[in-house]
């Protein structure tokens, strides 16, 4: 059987590389044998760099980013500014910003590359980007965000500000700050305006092209090639929800391989949402247990 391991991350636990060795390390023995970049390194290569910058609360931290030999420049939003970088009791996006995704991003660009890509999502923010917006101001090269979900601006609130440890107290507030900034009004309703708490509408204020996130990764990492020897697709994510289906990578894998006709099998450490058809497993939901979960899972699959 030919299997293909494509899993997402499971915030906080494992990153997606992780997850899929996992995965595959269970597959491989039955059969005998957090991160967008370092998936997208592993099959295009590139020079890791760094950069000092601001986390969600202003601490200084190192953030990486990868040069593509082609000159096209990578910078992934959870570096700088990623929910697993604040303690669990340390979230309030009242509090957090994302003034260090736009330091990271003017550092990038004094490295003059040829393009921009900056993947939005896993951020510990809802501001709308506020806090990019008081330092940087503009792109001087052509600029992709890629947002993880097709969200408009307000669902920033309304869908996930719960997740980066809104009270539902304060999801007033965080509506009506993210309704005055002007500057976002035009922008609202894109598809992924709302993607890393309203960074989408922030980059689209600057200038940045919206792209669908998952579709681009699956483009770098040659998914739809690797798709067509494939007998069997194993893809999943932390939490299997509503969220999972308007954009994350998961969900269009999950629609990929049903277009092809390829097995697909999904996996969540909670699986809270799935459409008909959809061939789902609940992990332990431990995650202390998450490797072993995802490596019995692929041994399961393979046997």
């Amino acid at each position: 059987m030919r299997a293909l391991a494509s899993a997402a991350s499971l915030k906080g636990v494992l990153g997606a590389g992780e997850a899929a060795a996992a995965l595959a390390e269970g597959l491989r023995a039955a059969d005998g044998g957090e991160g967008t970049l370092e998936v997208v390194s592993t099959s295009l290569g590139g020079e890791w760099r760094e950069a000092d910058v601001s986390d969600p609360l202003g601490r200084p931290r190192s953030a990486r980013w990868l040069l593509l030999e082609d000159g096209t420049a990578l910078v992934e939003s959870a570096e700088a500014i990623g929910l697993g970088l604040v303690l669990e009791e340390e979230r309030d996006p009242l509090v957090t910003s994302s003034r260090g995704l736009g330091e990271l991003i003017i550092e990038v660009l004094d490295a003059d590359p040829a393009e921009l890509v900056v993947f939005l999502g896993g951020t510990a923010t809802v501001d709308g980007g506020s806090g990019l917006l008081e330092v940087l101001g503009g792109f001087s090269v052509p600029v992709r965000a890629a947002c993880d979900v097709r969200a408009p601006l307000l669902d920033a609130v309304r869908v996930f500000a719960e997740q980066k440890g809104a009270r539902a107290e304060q999801l007033g507030e965080l509506e009506r700050r993210l309704l005055a900034q002007r500057s976002l009004v035009p922008y609202r309703e894109l598809a992924g305006a709302g993607a890393a708490g309203g960074l989408g509408a922030a980059m689209a204020a600057l200038g940045a092209e919206l792209v669908d996130g998952a579709a681009l990764v699956l483009e770098f990492v040659g998914f739809h090639e690797r798709l067509g020897d494939a007998d069997l697709v194993v893809t999943g994510e932390g939490t299997v929800d509503r969220t999972t289906w308007i954009g994350k990578a998961p969900g269009e894998v999950a629609r990929l391989c049903d277009e092809a006709g390829v097995r697909c099998v999904l996996f969540g450490g909670r699986v809270l949402d799935r459409p008909d058809g959809v061939e789902a497993y609940e992990l332990s939901g431990d995650p202390a247990c998450a490797r072993a979960d995802l490596a019995a899972l692929g041994q399961q699959l393979a046997g």
